[in-house]
């Protein structure tokens, strides 16, 4: 009997010394890698939002069809007219 407890006695510190050994190279290869591991990349920053869609331009006969049965029908002056013509000729 003692010589069965001699062994177990000595296997559980054989393998409590290897586990322990074990476990040492083991953290110090973490330790390793995680120094020769390249800086972990920062996330990317999330692509800038898409700019709102212009207005659609106006066709800008169309807009001088309209301004002319405006000053037709006598909502705008002849100053009026002149100037939002111009304007609308200007953004051409």
């Amino acid at each position: 009997m003692p010589g069965l407890i001699r062994g177990v006695a000595r296997t559980a510190v054989v393998a409590g010394t290897a586990t322990a050994v074990s476990n040492r190279v083991s953290r110090r290869q973490a330790s390793r890698w995680a120094e020769q591991a390249p800086p972990p990349q920062q996330a990317a920053a999330p692509p800038p939002a898409a700019p709102p869609p212009a207005a659609p331009a106006q066709d800008p006969i169309a807009l001088l069809t309209d301004l002319g049965r405006l000053h037709d029908a006598g909502t705008l002056t002849d100053e009026e007219f002149a100037a939002q013509k111009a304007k609308i000729l200007g953004q051409m």
